[in-house]
């Protein structure tokens, strides 16, 4: 019989220390926001769907857990994972050093740039002199929102949404002149039938000191076991092909990014 490593039996008192071992399963409440597509949605039959919640069942099943779904506004989910009404939050956050005063995060397990969007024909474009004076529409409580207000934020009128499907529907009304949000949310949003009436314009932005440094999962400080469980369960998928499967029902190349 194989001696058993010190580091082993460290890390499962470490898991019972912080209840994440049971004499069956790991059990782990998954928070989410259920208004993103396509990372978090409700589809039509009323259940959560989306790119955040197809990987968070994948690491569940890579971690051998018993998981249950739970959905919370954006604006207090960090205040909801603190109060334990769930363990994580999976719901396209990004790692930034001010929501790492509150919380802990896993590795990424995405990266995504922000970019603005226009009604077209309107002819807006992006550089400071000609966002000068424009309404600019963000969902609130965002990195988004941050860079915004941290790099536009003295040019332009900053309006925030409690959600992105508010502010969507303000620029096809002509309430806002452009929006700012994360391109793959605003990629789908413009390739639905509702958003043909918008465009892209202007690059990508990928400015680590507003952004993030890629898009992680919320975890309380004191559940560190659980952090390093969920790493390991990102590393297995990304390894044994079940991100690139998922990631492949989303979009066209690799989200992960580098």
């Amino acid at each position: 019989m194989k001696p058993i490593s010190l580091r082993a039996i460290l890390f499962t008192l470490l898991l019972c220390a912080s209840g994440w071992a049971t004499a069956d399963s790991m059990k782990v409440r998954m928070g989410t926001e259920g208004a993103y597509p396509p990372f978090n949605l409700i589809d039509k039959n009323g259940e959560l769907a989306g790119f955040d919640i197809e990987i968070g069942n994948a690491l569940c099943e890579a971690m051998k857990a018993d998981c249950e779904w739970v959905t919370s506004d954006w604006d207090g989910i960090i205040p909801a994972l603190l109060a334990k009404k769930f363990d994580t939050i999976i719901a396209s956050m990004s790692i930034t050093d001010e929501r790492k005063e509150k919380v802990a995060f896993t590795d990424k397990y995405y990266t995504t740039p922000v970019r603005f969007a226009r009604a077209k024909g309107t002819g807006f474009e992006i550089s400071e002199k000609a966002l000068e004076g424009k309404i600019v529409g963000v969902q609130g409580s965002t990195v988004a929102e941050n860079f915004l207000r941290g790099r536009f934020g003295d040019i332009v009128e900053v309006r925030a949404y409690g959600t992105q499907d508010e502010a969507n529907l303000d620029l096809l009304s002509g309430r806002v002149d452009l929006l700012l949000a994360d391109s793959f949310v605003l990629g789908e949003f413009l390739k639905s039938e509702s958003g043909q009436p918008a465009e892209f314009v202007g690059p990508g932005f990928t400015d680590k000191k507003y952004l993030g440094e890629g898009i992680g999962i919320a975890v309380r400080k004191e559940d560190t076991a659980l952090v390093e469980k969920l790493n390991q369960a990102i590393k297995q998928i990304r390894a044994d092909g079940t991100y690139a499967r998922i990631n492949a029902k989303y979009f066209d190349f690799d989200v992960y990014g580098e």
